[in-house]
Parts: C-alpha cells; sequence; structure tokens
C-alpha cells in the first residue's frame, strides 16, 4: 500500500469487486426489476398477431434484462412465459428447460407454497401433459391444487383452469371418472366469473372428447352433442370482449366443432377469430 500522500486511497477500503457480477464481495447485488405489466401487455399484443416469433425475441430479450439486473421475480414471471410459448409452438426441450429454471427459482425465492407457485406448478404440468409426461403432469396438477385449495385468496378463474387442465391429464391416463368430477367443478367455479363462458367453453368441448374417449363415437354422440351445443351458445352469448383472446379461444375450439359435425359453427369461429387477428 503506498501511503506517502499521508491519507487513504480508496483501494484501501473498498472491497475488490467480483468479476462476474460487479459487485464488491459480501455485498449484496443490487436488483434492478424488469416491467413485469409492460412485459405482459407487449406479449398480449404479440400473441393478439399470432406473431410467435417477435414474442419469443421479446421473452429473452427481458430474460437476459432480468438475469443482469438480478431480478429473480422478473425472471420467474418470464420463465413462467416461455414454458407457455414453447409448449404452444411445440418447442419440447425449450419448454422443459424453462420449467426446470422455473422450478429452481420457486425454490431459491421460497415461494413454493403461495398462489405463485400454484400458477407455476399447473403452468409446467400443461406442458408436460401436451408432451406426454403425463405421470409428471399430475405430480404438479397435484402441488398445484394443494395450493389453491388452501389459500383462501385464490381467485374463482384459477381453480377453474386447475380443474380444467388437471381433467385433460386425468383422460389422457383412462381416468374418466375421476376427470368428469373435475370438469364439473371447473363449470361450477367458473359459473361464477364474468366472461367465464370462455372457459366453460373450452371445459364442455374437453368434456365431449372425454365422452368420446370413454365411450366411441356412436355411444357418446348423445353427451358429445349436448356438450356441443352448450359450448356454441356459451361463445356466442358471452360479454367477453371480442379480443385477442377471443379470437384465440375461437380458434382452439373450432376444430372441435368441426369434428363434431357443426361445420357452420366452425366456419363461423374461424371467421370470427381472423376478423379479429386482422383488425389487431
Amino acid at each position: 500500500m503506498d501511503n506517502s500522500k499521508g491519507f487513504l486511497q480508496p483501494e484501501d477500503y473498498v472491497e475488490p469487486r467480483c468479476v462476474l457480477c460487479d459487485e464488491p464481495y459480501g455485498r449484496e447485488p443490487e436488483v434492478k426489476p424488469v416491467p413485469q405489466d409492460r412485459i405482459i401487455r407487449k406479449m398480449d399484443e404479440y400473441m393478439s398477431r399470432r406473431d410467435y416469433a417477435g414474442a419469443e425475441r421479446h421473452l429473452k430479450y427481458w430474460l437476459s434484462e432480468a438475469k443482469a439486473g438480478f431480478d429473480k421475480g422478473g425472471e420467474l414471471l418470464i420463465r413462467n412465459e416461455l414454458v407457455g410459448h414453447y409448449r404452444k409452438t411445440a418447442d419440447r426441450e425449450g419448454a422443459f428447460e424453462s420449467a426446470k429454471e422455473a422450478l429452481r427459482l420457486l425454490e431459491e425465492l421460497g415461494f413454493e407454497n403461495n398462489i405463485s407457485a400454484g400458477t407455476t406448478y399447473i403452468n409446467i404440468a400443461t406442458a408436460f401433459n401436451a408432451f406426454g409426461e403425463n405421470e409428471r403432469s399430475m405430480e404438479l396438477f397435484e402441488k398445484a391444487r394443494a395450493v389453491y385449495e388452501s389459500n383462501e385468496n385464490t381467485a374463482p378463474q384459477l381453480l377453474g383452469g386447475l380443474y380444467n387442465n388437471m381433467a385433460l391429464t386425468l383422460v389422457a391416463m383412462g381416468e374418466y371418472e375421476k376427470a368428469f368430477l373435475l370438469y364439473d367443478k371447473a363449470l361450477a367455479v367458473m359459473e361464477k366469473v364474468r366472461g367465464g363462458e370462455l372457459e366453460q367453453a373450452i371445459t364442455c368441448l374437453n368434456m365431449a372428447d372425454a365422452y368420446t374417449a370413454q365411450l366411441g363415437s356412436e355411444q357418446g354422440e348423445k353427451k358429445t352433442q349436448e356438450l356441443a351445443d352448450r359450448a356454441y351458445g356459451l361463445l356466442k352469448n358471452t360479454e367477453a370482449p371480442r379480443d385477442g383472446y377471443y379470437a384465440f379461444v375461437c380458434e382452439k375450439c373450432a376444430p372441435s366443432f368441426s369434428y363434431y359435425g357443426y361445420f357452420a359453427a366452425a366456419a363461423e369461429l374461424k371467421k370470427t377469430a381472423e376478423e379479429i387477428y386482422e383488425r389487431n
């Protein structure tokens, strides 16, 4: 140490910085939060235009910003969005990698028993189901159910989504009666939610698929027609805004209506979705 000047120099009392994090050793790095609401709004814009490439660029950019700013909560949000994005784009490797990181962040943040954990579990479980990992899917759905049903602040639409998606995995596993009980719970919950007709319609069509899988097309025909009629009525009479999400639901439901012989309804829903996407 050169003390010839008679006073301390900064290098005498400032801890050396970590070459990896650019922070003094022994100090917690300063967190620079990413704008979560803005990230989600922008994602909604991309999805309203079905711009999956733009959505992925958007999420990857903010993921790098969250990491650089040591914002683990923001990183968890973005990892969840990436799981859903990769599920929609059939990218198994991307979905599973983001799922692994999301679960790690939950543990690191100590969020494993709060509502955000339930949402993460459902998101990942839905992706696992989409890629045929039904046992892993059910493990996470059970975790989500324990979190949601034990928390009085759980929003009804979260419970509805849980029951509907959990039932899908049960159908894939051949557990039809358990699935129908959950579908009924999903419908009952979403009846209490303003604009919940969209999710009810999806559940009705899922139930129709389950009856077809359980009974066969001929034996299940009466049930499936009743459910398809109900689903169509819900989509047409909902108070939900005719926005990008409404277009997404119409587009998602249209093939099911075609499968059950409702060709005019399917064509109408496709046209509605296209008009909304073009307007956006």
